[in-house]
């Protein structure tokens, strides 16, 4: 039973992890959104530039805007994968909390 009530903590702490994840790719997706929604109001001819390290560097409008919907991307796809692991986690931590109540419940 012991074994059990391990895994069932070991679970618990997993998918604590999964939600913080979870949260910090919801995050970057929506500052990413917001970034986007600032390139459509962008003129064509607007220069852009990116940070890197201190300096910032001139990127052309088009290459910043297919960089950032690649991330936008990506972000969704982690989180897909993300809450897809929640769930099979949590199917897992109910498999073991039925075994450790018929456990408890037969002592």
């Amino acid at each position: 039973m012991s074994d059990l009530a391990a895994k069932y903590q070991a679970l618990q702490s997993e998918l604590e992890d999964l939600v913080i994840a979870r949260q910090k790719l919801e995050t970057q997706l929506q500052e990413n959104k917001i970034v986007n929604e600032e390139f459509d109001q962008l003129k064509e001819d607007t220069q852009v530039y990116k940070l890197t390290g201190n300096v910032l560097l001139p990127v052309e409008q088009d290459e910043a805007k297919a960089n950032v919907a690649k991330r936008l991307e990506f972000i969704k796809g982690e989180i897909t994968r993300c809450e897809n692991n929640l769930k099979a986690k949590q199917q897992e931590q109910e498999k073991l909390r039925t075994e450790l109540i018929k456990l408890r419940g037969s002592s």
